[in-house]
């Protein structure tokens, strides 16, 4: 096995057909609206539960590890899940990471609101863009574009530097592209764009 995975339909595989497809989608997109609340009202729901912001989002991250951790044990998948997921981490798993990973790292709205909202908004483009039998060159093209508008809005609203932004939208496309067997593209999308905004962060400053 070369830890790779073939390219299948998403619906043939997702639990409960078509409407556990159009879930898994609607779950997906929904996370663009993460940052919003951890910026908005993170800090009053932490300090309602006595918590520090931060220990709010690595106890949820453990949260979903553990649930994760007992649905593995049982090999459970629900509806919307693949019917792969019964035997591996589950991309929602995986997206809970990365994401937490993110508001723990880079907790400002310059990098977490377009890392974040690449993963929502991104993949399940290119998802539907290849269920729809697009040629790969094309799904590079429209994804990419679709980032380069995420992180040029992002550049302008939160004060993501334009030249980091103008880098990180193909590096998130290429990161969602691999099809490895036991790391979902939910986790890739998120984390290799963001060990590259820890490398470049200091030179941001320098910039700025």
């Amino acid at each position: 096995m070369n830890g790779q995975v073939e390219l299948t339909n998403p619906v043939d595989t997702s639990v409960g057909g078509m409407r556990g497809h159009i879930l898994r989608r609607g779950v997906h997109l929904s996370m663009v609206g993460i940052p919003y609340l951890y910026f908005s009202h993170g800090e009053s729901v932490a300090s309602a539960l006595n918590m520090e912001l931060q220990q709010l989002v690595a106890s949820v991250v453990l949260f979903a590890l553990v649930l994760e951790g007992l649905r593995l044990k049982m090999e459970l998948t629900v509806f919307g899940q693949r019917d792969y997921e019964a035997k591996q981490i589950s991309a929602l798993a995986w997206g809970a990471v990365g994401v937490g990973f993110v508001l723990l790292l880079v907790p400002h709205e310059a990098y977490a609101w377009p890392l974040i909202a690449s993963l929502a908004l991104g993949d399940p483009l290119m998802g539907e863009l290849r269920r729809k039998d697009m040629e790969s060159r094309q799904v590079m093209i429209y994804s990419t574009l679709l980032l380069l508008v995420i992180w040029g809005f992002c550049s302008l609203q939160f004060g993501t530097p334009l030249w980091m932004a103008l880098l990180l939208a193909p590096v998130c496309m290429i990161s969602e592209w691999p099809r490895l067997t036991y790391i979902d593209d939910n986790a890739t999308m998120l984390l290799v764009p963001l060990a590259l905004v820890l490398l470049l962060e200091p030179f941001a400053l320098v910039m700025a």
